[in-house]
């Protein structure tokens, strides 16, 4: 029986990039604090202590980042100056012949706090101009609602999704975005990477893990709320877009046992629920069968409001999202084995098979083709690769240019994984690199580690002209997407 490995027609092809990590200007034309925006970098930090904050924020750093004369760099508020250079950026993605882009919508450029009823002009005129600009050249907008920027406000004065007032306020954000770009977007997400509770709550749930006695339930409970909203949203951008498409994103890494022991595969089995319990509520409508022993042995008790479960069941969402970087190993006696440092989600065990970048994440594209008939055998809904990307140190020569090709190397090979997996019957419609221009680390708050085909002239303390320039990958993705994914040569 013949079979095809080649991209469907139409496929879309683009990058990924979040407002928090690259459009700065942070104060201007009425936009609010969010949690991103607390973030800060200090050069002279032991590298290992980089992470630091983004695994477990404290009080006084979100109290010391609301004061005006705190001296502290927070680079998410330089970002790489997108808002200012939105058109110029938005013209070297079409250089590149994106089909589609990935980005979100600030919360805090449309309710500064989160909790107004009137959305603010200035913000919702800003993201006018950026979807006429993509739509002119011709790229699909592709919208997440959150994108680990939520309001501040609703951290310090409401604590956060756990609290149930937060399903209004993000449905009130989503309504006035799907009516005022209901002719522009047709693509949309809600939460991005919304497993990653488990190791990040601040920026996901707005839950500060410093001190709180209840951790696990928070997170859960805030996690809820977010499937509630979710389900809401969905129902209103169907309502107020026809045609529209809603998915869910989450965070995925391809886990094997790390032997052939039972024990390790029971643990790898749990562990990877981590992931699938999020996008098994969202696309699947209800809470999976293993729901109750998971939360049970967590100490969580799920307070749900009457009729919860049925807004779960009639608004699932379209389609399944995700970002997919590295796998990594799980062992049922993980002291006794080496960890993997970049596997933030899974604290997974590393795999002697695999290479490792710079960071530390163990780089698996063989494990994409798995992660995609994984997701598809599990949900029988499209598929679309959220991010996927290889961070670095680039180098640049005398004569301005960068030869990346350690990024098209790890570009070719996932890419080559990917029309397997479309050989095998899944259906992907669409691939977006992260990020195609370089941003500022989700993680570690620094650009240095870049990700882009556009390389920005800045450093980590926010030093540079921001300057645009091209590396060598930016004209072999040109040349891959020209092709619809057929052209893999040097």
């Amino acid at each position: 029986m013949a079979y095809s490995k080649s991209f469907p027609e139409g496929f879309l092809w683009g990058g990924a990039t979040a407002a928090n990590q690259l459009e700065g200007a942070w104060n201007v034309d009425g936009k609010g604090l969010s949690v991103s925006d607390v973030y800060t970098f200090d050069i002279n930090t032991p590298r290992e202590r980089w992470l630091d904050q983004w695994l477990g924020m404290t009080h006084a750093q979100v109290r010391e980042a609301q004061d005006p004369e705190s001296k502290k760099y927070y680079p998410k508020r330089k970002g790489n100056d997108f808002y200012h250079h939105f058109k110029e950026d938005i013209a070297l993605f079409a250089g590149m012949g994106f089909k589609c882009f990935r980005m979100s919508i600030a919360w805090t450029r449309i309710f500064p706090r989160g909790d107004e009823t009137t959305p603010n002009e200035a913000g919702l005129a800003f993201y006018d101009e950026v979807f006429d600009t993509l739509l002119a050249h011709g790229i699909e907008p592709i919208v997440s609602l959150s994108h680990y920027e939520m309001p501040l406000a609703l951290v310090t004065d409401y604590g956060g999704w756990p609290n149930r007032q937060l399903v209004d306020f993000y449905v009130r954000f989503a309504t006035t975005v799907f009516t005022r770009y209901r002719k522009k977007v047709k693509y949309w997400m809600t939460f991005n990477e919304i497993n990653c509770v488990k190791h990040h709550p601040y920026v996901s749930v707005g839950v500060i893990e410093e001190d709180n006695p209840h951790l696990e339930q928070d997170k859960y409970q805030g996690a809820h709320h977010q499937f509630v909203a979710s389900a809401l949203a969905t129902k209103a951008c169907h309502a107020i877009i026809p045609g529209s498409q809603m998915g869910c994103m989450i965070s995925y890494q391809m886990l094997y046992p790390h032997t052939c022991h039972p024990d390790d595969l029971q643990a790898c089995e749990e562990m990877q629920r981590v992931s699938l319990f999020f996008s098994d509520v969202q696309a699947r409508g209800y809470y999976p069968a293993y729901t109750d022993r998971m939360l049970a042995e967590k100490g969580v008790t799920l307070q749900k409001v009457v009729g919860d479960d049925e807004i779960l069941r009639q608004h699932p969402v379209d389609f399944v999202s995700f970002s997919y970087y590295m796998s990594s190993t799980v062992s049922a006696n993980p002291a006794l084995h080496d960890g993997a440092e970049g596997n933030l989600i899974t604290g997974g065990i590393r795999n002697p098979h695999l290479t490792t970048s710079e960071w530390g994440w163990q780089i698996d594209p063989k494990g994409l083709r798995l992660a995609l008939n994984q997701l598809y055998d599990r949900y029988q809904k499209p598929l679309f690769i959220a991010e996927n990307g290889l961070g670095a140190v680039d180098t640049v020569n005398p004569d301005g240019s960068i030869d990346d090709d350690y990024r098209i190397d790890y570009l070719r090979q996932h890419v080559v994984q990917m029309q397997e997996a479309i050989a095998d019957g899944v259906d992907l419609f669409g691939y977006t690199w992260w990020g195609p221009i370089d941003v500022v680390s989700a993680g570690t708050a620094q650009i240095s580690k870049r990700y882009g085909f556009i390389y920005v002239d800045q450093d980590d303390m926010g030093n540079g002209s921001q300057a645009r320039s091209l590396k060598k990958s930016y004209h072999w993705y040109k040349k891959l997407i020209a092709s619809n994914g057929e052209d893999l040569a040097d």
